[in-house]
């Protein structure tokens, strides 16, 4: 559970396509991905330090390379750690970001024995629209927050929500009988969204109904201001819709808090009112806001990315998506509980995969508190810094065939992921390491658990997914799939 991005059909379909629907020949993608531009120093180290400068490139006048990640996504960052190694620099956004790639680099960053890196890094781009997140706080207090959101995240909070969504994914599901061809992206987002209104907000009522609809484009237009190339509220501009998103968002959560105080309930909203530390630690009614906003977006569109890549390839893979069907008819007819959707093997091995392939947090942020080194190379105070999970996730050194879908390699007896702490980390790590990560799976064992019993769904065997970037992967579009009643 971390940032996302997300649209759904209808009213809540952007007006404008992602960049990367605009068809190209391949050849002219190639051209693109390969174009080079002058080596330069990000700084020079200090003299006597013995530590080599970060070398990098500024790509394109004013924007960078912030298209072409956009455009290229595991690709463009495959080809960045090709050319220079683990620790680089590049221009985007109208800065100078450092990118940190492959398991021992990001493990220097994440684990950060030294407190060098801040999370600060996030500020430049969600600040303004996720202020006081649980992901933007640093050292102390967010080590205290955490402790009290803790709370919300118990064995028991886990065993209420999976109850709760439970019902609300079977209906869902069942609904999707008379649409045998649906763009099946948006399809997951609108059940997503479900969830969270239910089981996150406690909002009666159904993900598609006016209120649940109004609050889900707020966090659309939120998250994906955070990536506008253009950073002032320009009228009709993506910047001016993240911060009047914002505003929607704090009058929802602010105007139903008392209640929430007052009455308690099931939900994460009332958990997060309730929760207290054993020294008797709360949230104030601005932290419960902000953290509401922040898990909101994270759970909600990362769920649905890392349904939708699970389903792209059971599709691909029939015989998967057979072995993973036989695991959930065996558990028969009632809604599964918690324990139950822990008993599904296969789903995890596969939902492991799907996250090495199609991490939904492609890049995690950070900045420089003081002068500080990776690997040897000298980064100066001040600087933001990109960690990347895509690279550590294709490197051959740790993976087996990287670019094939393998959920075997998960498996007791082989353990890939074990090759190295950081070689898989869709969940980051660190003291940061998401802290819905077992809510998340466990909503998605459920979606696809209540769509294996459900439907057989099948994709063109020459089709290939294309995922845009311009925030967090989405498939271009919408990924068709078409549904048969098992």
């Amino acid at each position: 559970m971390t940032t996302a991005v997300g649209k759904m059909t209808g009213a809540l379909r952007e007006r404008m396509p992602p960049l990367t629907a605009i068809p190209l020949p391949r050849a002219v993608d190639q051209r693109l991905l390969e174009k080079r531009w002058p080596v330069r120093e990000l700084a020079t180290p200090p003299a006597g330090s013995g530590l080599k400068p970060v070398l990098g490139d500024a790509g394109a006048p004013l924007i960078g390379h912030s298209l072409d990640f956009m455009r290229f996504g595991v690709e463009y960052a495959l080809r960045r750690y090709d050319d220079y190694g683990p620790v680089s620099w590049m221009g985007a956004f109208g800065k100078r970001i450092v990118t940190l790639s492959g398991p021992d680099a990001t493990q220097i960053a994440l684990v950060n024995k030294d407190k060098a890196f801040s999370q600060a890094g996030w500020e430049f781009f969600i600040e303004k629209f996720f202020h006081r997140g649980l992901m933007l706080l640093d050292f102390g207090e967010h080590h205290m927050h955490r402790r009290i959101m803790q709370q919300a995240f118990s064995r028991d909070r886990l065993r209420g929500y999976v109850d709760q969504m439970g019902p609300a994914l079977r209906s869902g599901v069942t609904a999707w009988a008379g649409k045998p061809n649906p763009r099946l992206y948006w399809s997951l987002k609108q059940l997503t969204l479900d969830v969270a209104t239910r089981v996150f907000m406690g909002m009666p009522g159904d993900g598609g109904s006016a209120e649940a609809q109004r609050i889900n484009r707020a966090f659309v237009n939120s998250v994906r201001a955070g990536t506008a190339l253009v950073r002032y509220p320009v009228p009709g501009g993506r910047w001016s819709a993240g911060l009047a998103g914002r505003r929607v968002l704090e009058n929802y959560f602010g105007g139903n808090l008392p209640a929430k105080r007052a009455g308690g309930g099931d939900d994460l909203f009332a958990a997060l009112c309730q929760a207290s530390t054993e020294d008797g630690e709360r949230f104030d009614d601005a932290d419960v806001v902000n953290h509401m906003i922040f898990l909101m977006m994270a759970a909600h569109d990362t769920s649905t990315i890392t349904s939708t890549a699970v389903a792209y390839y059971l599709a691909k893979h029939p015989e998967w998506q057979e072995r993973a069907r036989a695991e959930s008819l065996a558990l028969g007819e009632d809604v599964p509980d918690i324990e139950a959707l822990e008993q599904l093997h296969t789903l995890d091995l596969v939902i492991k995969e799907a996250l090495r392939l199609v991490a939904p947090v492609p890049t995690m942020a950070r900045k420089t508190v003081r002068d500080t080194e990776v690997l040897g190379h000298f980064l100066p105070e001040g600087t933001l810094v990109g960690v990347s999970p895509t690279a550590n996730h294709f490197l051959p050194e740790y993976w087996t065939e990287p670019h094939r879908f393998d959920p075997e390699r998960f498996s007791a007896e082989r353990r890939e992921d074990k090759s190295h702490r950081f070689a898989w980390m869709p969940f980051g790590g660190g003291a940061h390491k998401c802290i819905g990560l077992h809510f998340g799976t466990l909503e998605v064992k459920a979606l696809l658990h209540e769509m294996l019993r459900t439907f057989r769904w099948t994709v063109p065997e020459s089709y290939e997914v294309r995922w845009d970037y311009v925030s967090l992967p989405v498939p271009v579009d919408g990924l068709p799939v078409r549904l048969s009643p098992r």
